[in-house]
């Protein structure tokens, strides 16, 4: 941690060295859901860039009306190898998982679910939910935790206020605030940022960092980048202040950042491993314990990775085919 996230004067800050050279991704749209999927935009992976720092997946969605999209309704499901941040700015999710763990998902309060060597989960909006708006990420375990036991954890920070802006930091350090949870993933950075209308504010950051801050609502300037909504603008390892501006309608900003993984992984679905073999065998053990295909003699005496569940719940999704390709790890 530097010395200005230690102690932070609380104002808009003008020194450092910001990086100028700024990637600018832009989304896609994946429909969510059932016959009225709820469409979400995905700025990470993709073929430009597959991670910032250990975050490996960002789904952006809203603000939907729920009486039209059905809102989200995404049944019990596997992961490996990760863990998901669920951050809301309207609505309610229940999450409910393997693991036991039955938790309202409310605006402004990390929901952080480490799945380890496997969990299930489902993430379904309450019927009292009118309007949809969040975020869904998730980031992944280095080799050293990433067969760890799966956990929880909820946390709901104060925000940090500035001229023009506040942030609330609910992974990692900034502006003296901390967030208390443990990651299994060191170094990392997750924060929401509002910005008023015109407002800029410039940031103090790692240089051992990698940054990118989603245009959630609105347009912003990262580094003097423009990026559009739902963008997300991308700054290398090297700088020591990021700055960020909102335009005239102001903006919200999800800002993520960490220092580069270094190991290559393979993503498929939901799943996070090493190698394809390790992919394929992932997905065997889940459609053999959730009975979708048949069990075989490999899986006697293993404790199982995805189970046990309760009664009463939605039918579980089953895995896709795997690709007719061997998956390529990347990094």
């Amino acid at each position: 941690m530097t010395n200005l996230e230690k102690n932070p004067p609380l104002s808009v800050l003008d020194t450092g060295e910001p990086c100028t050279a700024v990637e600018v991704l832009t989304p896609r749209e994946v429909p969510l859901g059932g016959i009225r999927a709820m469409t979400v935009y995905r700025t990470l992976p993709q073929r430009r860039r597959s991670l910032v720092g250990a975050w490996c997946f960002l789904d952006h969605y809203g603000p939907d009306d729920v009486a039209e999209t059905g809102g989200m309704e995404v049944p019990r499901h596997p992961h490996t190898g990760l863990a998901t941040v669920s951050w809301l700015f309207t609505g309610r999710i229940d999450h409910l998982d393997s693991n036991g763990v039955a938790a309202a998902v409310l605006p402004g309060e990390l929901n952080l679910m480490i799945a380890g060597r496997g969990i299930t989960h489902q993430e379904i909006s309450t019927p009292e939910t009118t309007v949809l708006h969040g975020v869904q990420l998730w980031y992944v375990l280095p080799d050293a935790t990433r067969f760890s036991e799966h956990s929880f954890a909820h946390y709901a920070p104060d925000p940090v206020e500035l001229p023009g802006a506040s942030i609330r930091v609910f992974i990692g350090s900034l502006l003296g605030s901390t967030s208390p949870v443990d990651t299994r993933t060191p170094d990392m950075l997750g924060a929401e940022l509002l910005l008023e209308a015109g407002a800029s504010v410039t940031l103090p950051v790692r240089r051992d960092f990698e940054h990118a801050a989603l245009a959630e609502t609105g347009s912003i300037t990262v580094n003097d980048a423009a990026v559009q909504h739902r963008e997300l603008g991308y700054a290398p390892t090297g700088a020591d202040t990021m700055q960020i501006a909102a335009g005239p309608e102001g903006a919200r900003v999800i800002l993520l950042g960490g220092v580069p993984l270094g190991e290559q992984i393979v993503m498929w679905w939901n799943f996070i491993g090493r190698s394809h073999d390790e992919i394929e065998e992932f997905r065997r053990r889940y459609q053999a314990e959730l009975g979708f295909d048949p069990a075989d003699d490999r899986d006697g005496g293993k404790p199982a990775l995805f189970g046990p569940y309760p009664d009463g719940q939605l039918p579980p999704l089953p895995a896709p085919p795997l690709p007719t390709v061997r998956l390529r790890p990347r990094e």
